[in-house]
């Protein structure tokens, strides 16, 4: 079928594949790094009690056949190793078929990990990432060009990712319709980085612009993705330049980079081929066909969200997170809250114990620090933790489980942390956790005191807590 692929798009698939692979490398690092104090064993939500009560059907995981905290790290390092693999270009030293197995690994190693990491995995960007990968599989590798189903259908996932969240926006908050919300953004976001108060103080009226132009993005240019040329060249060069905005802004993980990957499909850069690809055999042609068949007919549900007036953000509809919904921010907080955690080292805690913090590498604590980069590295205790500070509600599963291992110095635990004020073998007596005001400092105040934040004690978040007795918790 001569309609079949588009070899035009060899440069933007080869673009796509390399940054997909970049991706999966940071997620699988951040899985093999922090799973032991998450949902280890010993974690604030264990693997092995969820998959007690959770069957295959509605979590597919290896790890549903078993589990260990070592079985779980050769499992994330092995997803670096073919992650690396795929960024150096294995995929396209291989035969068709292989290569298309190859794309499949990191896909249903990452999914195993994606439904049991419960809370710490509840992201949006888990799902993108998982759909995305799933469609990488049938992108092919240098024996054939491009198929247009498969781009159609990665154009299509980038439509919902823009468009989902431009109208969750126009349908939630209402400042988002009067063009205020970067007025509080910068500053209430989940993980400012270390341009985010320079945003937040930009005059009003460039914050006017900037949420117009989010609108324009978000809910005009997608339309454009599928027309032809060059028009939706731009479309997604527009998209991508937004993207590249919201990394300076802020820390959203790795979903502005995987959009800016997902837009590649749209993108037409100049035909670099070093060969004509030869035409697509037919057992490629046929699955290719099968699956875009599939994917369009699940595609149902997430329409009808779109659609909807009680439209729903970041949700999957299948346990494979094959086709999803997306969208960020339909409210915006006007005030930043933090939850600051504390210990001490007494056996009656009292207002004027000597209570030292608890130091998270990303979210703000202590207002003499900048805030860092980390970004697409996800930090997904410090994300939660601003979770904490909307509503208790969302750390009830997991916030006293946290308060344990610091009252035992955990050393999974602490090490997903900036700074212990306790030694080692010195553990606190008691935690509490506070929860205060934040608010950027102006220019001139920076330079007064060399804070970065000034903050104002609220209320308490949790009393003084200490370990009931041996191997009890608080």
């Amino acid at each position: 079928m001569a309609w079949f692929t588009a070899p035009e798009y060899w440069l933007s698939r080869l673009l796509l594949q390399r940054g997909l692979a970049c991706v999966y490398l940071v997620a699988f690092l951040g899985a093999a790094l922090q799973f032991r104090a998450l949902i280890g064993e010993r974690g604030m939500l264990p693997v092995p009690r969820l998959v007690a009560r959770v069957s295959f059907g509605q979590a597919p995981s290896v790890f549903q056949l078993h589990y260990s905290d070592r079985f779980f790290a050769v499992w994330s390092w092995s997803g670096c190793a073919v992650s690396a693999a795929l960024l150096a270009g294995l995929d396209s030293r291989l035969p068709l078929w292989v290569g298309m197995l190859v794309w499949l690994l990191p896909w249903a190693m990452y999914l195993s990990i994606v439904n049991v990491g419960q809370t710490w995995y509840g992201f949006g960007w888990e799902s993108l990432l998982l759909e995305v990968g799933f469609l990488a599989v049938f992108l092919g590798n240098d024996e054939v060009a491009p198929p247009v189903l498969v781009l159609f259908l990665l154009r299509w996932t980038l439509f919902r990712v823009e468009f989902g969240a431009g109208l969750i926006k126009m349908r939630g908050d209402a400042c988002w319709r009067k063009l205020t919300c970067l007025d509080f953004h910068h500053e209430t976001q989940p993980m400012p980085g270390p341009l985010s108060r320079y945003f937040h103080h930009l005059p009003k009226p460039v914050h006017r612009i900037e949420t117009a132009a989010n609108h324009l993005t978000q809910l005009a240019v997608p339309v454009l993705l599928f027309t032809p040329q060059p028009v939706a060249t731009a479309a997604a060069s527009l998209m991508i330049v937004t993207q590249l905005w919201l990394v300076l802004s802020g820390n959203f993980a790795w979903l502005n980079w995987l959009t800016i990957v997902l837009a590649l499909s749209a993108v037409r850069l100049p035909d670099t081929a070093p060969t004509p690809a030869p035409a697509a055999p037919l057992w490629y042609e046929i699955v290719v066909l099968a699956v875009a068949t599939a994917l369009v007919a699940l595609s149902r549900r997430p329409v009808h969200n779109l659609l909807s007036r009680r439209q729903v953000m970041n949700r999957s509809y299948d346990p494979l997170h094959l086709v999803n919904s997306y969208g960020a921010f339909g409210g915006v907080s006007r005030v930043r809250y933090e939850v600051i955690v504390e210990g001490t080292a007494d056996d009656v805690p009292r207002e004027g114990s000597d209570w030292r913090e608890y130091d998270f590498k990303g979210k703000p604590g202590d207002p003499r620090r900048r805030p860092r980069q980390f970004a697409p590295y996800h930090l997904r205790l410090d994300w939660m933790m601003w979770f904490a500070a909307l509503s208790p509600a969302y750390a009830g599963s997991w916030f006293g489980a946290l308060v344990e291992r610091l009252l035992e110095n955990d050393r999974d635990t602490l090490r997903l942390l900036r700074h212990s004020p306790f030694p080692p073998d010195t553990p606190p007596r008691h935690v509490r956790a506070r929860l205060f005001r934040y608010r950027c400092t102006t220019r001139r105040e920076l330079r007064a005191t060399g804070a970065y934040w000034e903050r104002v004690y609220v209320r308490e978040f949790m009393p003084p807590t200490r370990l009931a007795g041996p191997g009890q918790r608080p």
